[in-house]
């Protein structure tokens, strides 16, 4: 309503243009936006609106984008991502913090998923120690890469270790990918800026000093900011992790391997999929119909991870008989269905990922001299030395 009011004309200039970088995989993993695109040429001529409106403005913004069926963006690197944040955050449970269930938290995680891919081109070591967290490419058996790597179930404790033993049997770690580990990275980085929260958030209920009181509300509002950039990379990774192509060593058609059913090895599939196709018929309100049911019972971050990329990697096979029989042509309805529920799988984990993050905190220890979250809860611990640090 503000957006049609206020700057109704900026609708007229509403667009997007993809670039065309390419990667390992032969595709464009991400994309940006044009300056003139909504919604930013909409924010610069809207820049002298107060900061509360305007703040407003960008939630809806954000959240028409990731609403409407027709977002003519050429890639599941924007498209999905957007749509996984902010399934996954509409799905979250009243029980957490009420800051992350605001329209503004909602369509920032949104934003925020697509960061990761936004990161690339700063040149190396960052370009090559990132990009390839974005996959894992396992065999048809789910070995990293053939035989000779290990199964998902089997990862080593550490990435180190990881990249040691794949080295060890003579296979390329830069080609591997080491998704699982770029997942469980996030979210523990997640649980961690949720302890604080907590410890904050109590600290400043019971503190009868001012300025310490202050101190604690000032810390409370960054460390929200950051959870909210924690949840946008947690998701975009959560979010590589249900497409198919980043699980696969046939990640862009099916390559210089055995194919006894005669599947595509055109160097495109990847881009087909993501590109064109994936933008006219991803859906907020058909991805929500397809989220399955919250499951954080038991949750182990480790062997939730190996679960859901062997999941995913149970896809491939599916995929490329879809694609041979035409599916991901034109609208098709199967095609339609499978990206949605793809981006479905990606948005219930997502959630199960921050509500198990959020449950997991409870039980931490945080800040030095550490101290007990559930203590600082319940009133019995003062946490100002453990947050504010003693030099």
């Amino acid at each position: 309503f503000i957006a049609k009011k206020v700057c109704a004309s900026v609708q007229d200039d509403a667009g997007v243009i993809a670039s065309t970088r390419r990667t390992r995989h032969g595709w464009r993993r991400g994309g940006e936006w044009d300056k003139r695109s909504f919604p930013f040429e909409f924010f610069r001529r809207c820049s002298p609106m107060k900061r509360q409106v305007k703040r407003l403005m960008i939630s809806a913004a954000a959240l028409m984008l990731v609403a409407a069926p027709a977002v003519h963006v050429d890639a599941w690197g924007n498209t999905g991502h957007r749509l996984i944040g902010v399934a996954a955050m509409r799905g979250l449970s009243d029980d957490l913090p009420a800051f992350l269930r605001t329209p503004g938290a909602i369509a920032d995680v949104g934003e925020l998923a697509r960061e990761p891919d936004r990161w690339k081109g700063a040149g190396q070591p960052h370009d090559r120690e990132r990009d390839t967290a974005h996959f894992i490419d396992l065999d048809d058996q789910g070995h990293v890469m053939d035989p000779r790597g290990m199964t998902l179930d089997a990862l080593p404790r550490l990435k180190s270790e990881y990249d040691a033993a794949l080295t060890t049997a003579g296979l390329d770690v830069n080609d591997a990918g080491y998704l699982p580990y770029a997942m469980i990275d996030a979210w523990q980085n997640l649980e961690r800026d949720f302890a604080y929260w907590r410890v904050l958030n109590a600290a400043e209920a019971r503190e009868t000093n001012l300025e310490r009181q202050a101190w604690y509300r000032a810390d409370r509002i960054r460390r929200e900011a950051l959870i909210l950039r924690d949840i946008g990379v947690l998701g975009h990774y959560v979010g590589d992790g249900s497409q198919p192509h980043h699980t696969t060593i046939h990640y862009n058609g099916w390559g210089d391997y055995p194919n006894p059913e005669g599947f595509t090895r055109s160097r495109q599939t990847h881009a087909v999929f993501e590109g064109a196709f994936t933008s006219r018929v991803a859906r907020l309100d058909a991805v929500e119909a397809a989220m399955p049911a919250a499951n954080v019972e038991g949750f182990d971050v480790r062997a939730r991870t190996a679960a859901y990329l062997t999941t995913t990697l149970g896809t491939v096979i599916p995929f490329y008989r879809m694609e041979k029989a035409g599916a991901f042509r034109d609208a098709d309805a199967r095609g339609a269905t499978f990206v949605n529920e793809r981006l479905a799988a990606g948005a219930g984990q997502l959630r199960d990922y921050v509500v198990a993050a959020w449950t997991v905190s409870a039980t931490s220890a945080i800040g030095w001299p550490a101290v007990k979250v559930a203590e600082v809860e319940a009133g019995t611990a003062d946490p100002w030395i453990s947050m504010v640090g003693e030099d």
